[in-house]
């Protein structure tokens, strides 16, 4: 709990904290002058022209596919689906391999707990 608030604090918090002072500065028609610019603008063009990209070829594509994958059979077809499958699998297996080595007899905590009889891994 403590590393999570460290970071959120570090990450968040204070970019944050920094945007607010400096805003706070700034008179409202020099924060619109900012937010308004061409460079400004052009990011906010950017960040939601791609965005808009990638959800509607991620609707079209994931549509398709989840079309083909429910109402055909064809050599592959498991795989595929396993590969869309992956992200979701992915943090949970990973968790567990972690949490797995770490309490293993050869584990950082497994090494100390083993021999007090206490074997946690499997």
């Amino acid at each position: 709990m403590g590393f999570t608030l460290v970071y959120l604090g570090l990450v968040v918090l204070i970019p944050l904290g920094g945007l607010l002072i400096r805003v706070s500065a700034m008179t409202w028609a020099d924060f619109a002058r900012v937010a308004f610019s061409d460079r400004a603008l052009a990011a906010y063009r950017l960040t939601f022209g791609a965005s808009f990209v990638a959800a509607t070829l991620n609707a079209v594509i994931g549509t398709v596919l989840a079309w083909v994958l429910t109402r055909y059979r064809f050599p592959g077809r498991r795989f595929i689906d396993a590969l869309v499958d992956f992200p979701f699998a992915l943090p949970t297996a990973v968790a567990g391999l972690t949490l797995a080595h770490l309490f293993s007899e050869s584990g950082w905590l497994g090494q100390f707990l083993v021999p007090l009889g206490l074997r946690l891994a499997y």
